[in-house]
């Protein structure tokens, strides 16, 4: 069993479906299990439905919804010509059922909206990529990935419920016939009450995973627009590096920090069975890219990750105390609260800062929150670099130009805050 995941960057198109169909073409005859996430920029522009519906907005959520359904319609005319009412029946009928939706009262929170909406972008490419290769006579199946990954109730974030997760899938795998491509979705599942969730932005890397795990499968592919992961974003560097291989720790630990090639949840599970990920160019997919594994051999090169737009906060106790156990819990339940990942934290006996994404609707309230109870200054268009197996040559390669706020160091890994003085 071999498990496939194909981004949004690699069925932006009808050119990217049919790229698609020639790599799945080449395993014929093998049990598949392929997950997709939505084309191209379909989540941003969902992300936007469900915030015009939200906010009681209902022809504005329309209006964007009929550009997101022009949008994949001419994807599906450009695949089936004249034929795309036969060919795409199914997305056609999900497309009414869609719009019946969203001329609906609102119903629950926005994050339980936000991911009923959103997860649509995934229902749909998958429905037209399952489509399309039945078109091409592929023993191809549809399943909903919210009937096998079950997940607790917490909506954007939901946590998978392992033991339940792992009955459903292999339960419903001794219904498929040896030689069938499973075509599901990435980024979602649902709770036991029956809501959809999904599993956090970028996701669908993690239910790749999810389906390796629970089918004990031989390897997981992830098909990207790089030839595999390279020691730097070719964004930032002219001179990057492909790594052939990379251990599970090393890979965790470039996800952790940010690099987007993998994303962060994907690695353990796969680490815990020793089901090896390959990561691999759907632009190239002869190329071997790069094998994550149970290796010996740590980085050949150092890696370079950058986030940038990032907030510095530091935080003060108001009175003579220290930042001890009973501020720094008070200090992450106010972060939890807010939904506010910390990408890096120092503390001394009198301070305590930290480097967070700027969410322009968290940051604000978040602030007056810590302000509460310690005097909190703060930083914004920031940087946070982190070189992994870092020496002082790549060190100061990065902060030409740059004033270093806060820097931190352990053996293999530097993390630096920079302001970019030009």
């Amino acid at each position: 069993m071999k498990i496939f995941k194909f981004g949004g960057a690699s069925v932006k198109d009808a050119a990217g479906v049919r790229n698609l169909a020639q790599i799945l073409q080449a395993y014929q005859g093998q049990p598949l299990v392929v997950v997709v996430s939505a084309m191209g920029k379909t989540t941003n522009a969902l992300e936007d439905v469900a915030a015009a519906y939200y906010q009681g907005n209902p022809a504005e959520a329309m209006t964007r919804w009929q550009t997101v359904r022009a949008y994949h319609k001419g994807i599906m005319r450009d695949l089936a010509g004249d034929d795309i009412t036969q060919t795409f029946q199914i997305v056609l009928e999900s497309f009414d059922k869609i719009k019946t939706y969203l001329l609906r009262p609102v119903e629950g929170s926005f994050d339980q909206v936000y991911d009923l909406i959103v997860s649509l972008g995934e229902l749909i490419s998958t429905q037209i990529i399952a489509a399309y290769l039945r078109k091409l006579k592929m023993p191809v199946k549809w399943t909903d990935a919210r009937l096998l990954i079950r997940t607790d109730g917490t909506f954007r974030e939901g946590k998978v419920d392992w033991e339940e997760t792992e009955w459903l899938i292999q339960d419903y795998s001794k219904s498929i016939p040896p030689q069938t491509i499973t075509i599901t979705q990435g980024f979602m599942g649902r709770s036991a009450d029956g809501n959809t969730t999904t599993l956090g932005r970028e996701g669908s890397d993690y239910s790749a995973a999810i389906f390796a795990y629970c089918l004990n499968a031989d390897d997981v592919t992830i098909w990207k627009d790089v030839p595999g992961v390279l020691n730097a974003d070719p964004k930032w560097f002219d001179d990057t590096q492909l790594i052939p291989e990379l251990t599970y720790q090393d890979a965790i630990e470039l996800a952790y920090y940010g690099a987007t090639v993998i994303h962060p949840k994907t690695i353990k599970p796969l680490q815990n069975k020793k089901i090896k990920l390959y990561v691999r160019s759907f632009l190239e997919p002869a190329a071997p890219g790069t094998v994550v594994g149970e290796f010996n051999n740590h980085l050949p090169v150092p890696s370079f990750i950058f986030k940038i737009n990032q907030t510095l906060i530091s935080l003060h106790p108001k009175d003579f105390s220290f930042i001890a156990e009973d501020n720094l819990s008070r200090i992450f339940s106010r972060f939890a609260e807010a939904g506010v990942k910390i990408n890096l934290m120092q503390h001394t006996a009198i301070s305590f800062s930290v480097a967070v994404d700027n969410h322009p609707e968290k940051i604000p309230a978040l602030i007056d929150q810590l302000r509460e109870d310690f005097r909190v200054s703060y930083n914004g268009g920031l940087e946070l670099i982190t070189i992994r197996y870092y020496n002082q040559e790549t060190i100061d390669r990065v902060c030409v130009n740059k004033k270093v706020l806060l820097e931190q160091k352990s053996r293999y890994t530097v993390q630096l805050i920079v302001k970019d003085l030009g």
